[in-house]
């Protein structure tokens, strides 16, 4: 990678020859992006969030004391902030959770609840432990009834990279929706991280789960699987206490600078402010929380005044299903006719190399004029593609222009929701160059004549039927919210 320095250099050079459309708004971008690539309290606040707040379960006392800092740094930046309450369904926390595995041979293991397990009493749970092998269809069949009143120990890859979390997601929904409703006492995934790192994933029915599902340290599993295939006949007790099972208030953040000319018009940005507790929820999502601070923060130092509203989010409950986003669509349901793009950055600080475009081709375009006061920082390249998983979720299903930043995976995939999720993995000359890069984007939507409007409910429909919008859907378990009519615009 170039120096900074050099960075720098280029993208003056390149902003200067390659956005000629946009000059009325060009010195302000300029002075944006130089800006944000420079020194600023940025890198300092996402070690805070990370060092200082810790790990943010929403609904934890780390969360609440995190929602008070960020709306105390925006007034110390002088943006307008606000928080907004909303319903959580089920509180989730776990205290403490153990394994001890028994019968032929006896060791105990470290595991980690996966969200949404349910707490096993003081007493823990035992039963008969059975190899699930990968969890295939063929799997299940080889141990047919036997799987009653068993935990099933499932096998999983060594996560390298980004599309292995993906296969991770998905393969456990596939096991899940098939095991559960065996009469399985609980599950036991080997963990795939290395070094046997812990992490959590949310059990696909959420707060609808009514087994015990936990991650086990990847030595500990491998070798227990090794054991069975050996013939061993072996059991496993679970200690899992839980804090939860009441529904409760949460926070986002919420704040905007206005518009000048139409300032009912309105451009948001996006990332989400809680993460797992089990690390710090430094690359998921401390990062991109501070930066999107920051680019609040230097638009307003700049005196900068977009011709529409810019808002600014930070989310909660986006971990246990989006939901802080989603209620934040149903509490403004009459301004999403108002929305001109809402964009949500989420996959740490691996470079940005373009954005998803939700499958709008025009939305694809204006994203390819919005980055060319930062094209030295590229080369990008948009994909015009509907991605769930994030923040922008919602915000699509609402028919609204939407936008997630495309970035390398860089060290995220290993770190995803684990222990290791910590301040030492953030890259902080790329965040500041990804912070050049949203500042300009937000700014230019901000500013930049529109051809399109919201969506309407059959077009959302077309776009379900031709894309793979189900699939996702259905791996997150938000499908059938969708489809029930709970979920999305559903005026037709």
């Amino acid at each position: 990678m170039s120096s900074l320095p050099t960075r720098l250099s280029l993208l003056a050079l390149c902003a200067c020859a390659s956005a000629a459309p946009l000059k009325a708004q060009q010195p302000d971008v300029d002075a944006l992006i130089a800006t944000l690539i420079g020194e600023t309290p940025m890198v300092e606040d996402a070690r805070w969030l990370a060092d200082g707040i810790g790990g943010r379960a929403t609904g934890s006392a780390a969360n609440l004391a995190s929602v008070e800092w960020a709306l105390q740094r925006f007034e110390d930046a002088g943006v307008r902030a606000w928080k907004e309450p909303f319903p959580m369904p089920e509180l989730w926390l776990e205290r403490s959770a153990s394994a001890t595995i028994g019968g032929d041979v006896s060791y105990t293991a470290r595991v980690a609840a996966m969200p949404f397990s349910t707490g096993t009493g003081a007493a823990g749970v035992t039963a008969p432990v059975l190899d699930a092998g990968r969890g295939t269809p063929a799997d299940l069949e080889r141990l047919g009834d036997a799987v009653r009143g068993a935990f099933l120990v499932v096998e999983t890859d060594l996560l390298v990279d980004v599309a292995g979390l993906f296969q991770e997601y998905a393969d456990a929904t596939d096991f899940e929706t098939r095991a559960l409703p065996l009469g399985i006492a609980g599950i036991i995934y080997v963990g795939s991280r290395p070094n046997n790192i812990l992490y959590r994933h949310n059990a696909s029915r959420g707060p609808d789960n009514t087994h015990p599902m936990v991650v086990m340290e990847r030595d500990a599993g491998t070798r227990l699987l090794r054991l069975l295939r050996a013939g061993a006949t072996l059991s496993v007790t679970l200690h899992i206490d839980i804090e939860g099972g009441e529904p409760f208030e949460s926070y986002n953040v919420i704040a905007e600078i206005p518009g000048s000319s139409s300032p009912e018009e309105i451009v948001l940005i996006g990332a989400h402010l809680d993460s797992w507790d089990i690390g710090t929820g430094a690359l998921d999502n401390g990062a991109n929380v501070a930066m999107i601070m920051d680019v609040a923060r230097q638009m307003r130092r700049l005196g900068m005044q977009p011709r529409r509203t810019i808002r600014f989010a930070l989310w909660n409950g986006e971990e246990q299903g989006l939901i802080g986003s989603w209620r934040y669509t149903e509490q403004h349901l009459d301004e999403m006719e108002r929305f001109v793009m809402a964009s949500s950055f989420d996959i740490g600080t691996g470079r940005i190399a373009g954005f998803f475009t939700g499958g709008r081709p025009e939305v694809a375009a204006a994203t390819d004029r919005a980055l060319e006061p930062v094209a030295g920082l590229g080369p990008f390249q948009q994909i015009d593609a509907p991605i769930v998983g994030t923040d922008n979720f919602d915000f699509m299903m609402q028919g609204v222009a939407n936008l997630v930043a495309n970035q390398a995976p860089a060290n995220y995939g290993p770190n995803y929701h684990a222990r290791s999720d910590t301040f030492d993995k953030i890259d902080q000359q790329q965040l500041r160059l990804n912070a050049a890069i949203a500042g300009a984007v937000v700014w230019e939507f901000a500013n930049m004549d529109v051809s399109w409007g919201r969506q309407t409910r059959a077009e959302l429909d077309e776009l379900v039927a031709n894309t793979d919008l189900q699939a996702q859907m259905t791996m997150l378990g938000i499908w059938d919210d969708w489809a029930e009519g709970r979920r999305g615009r559903q005026d037709r």
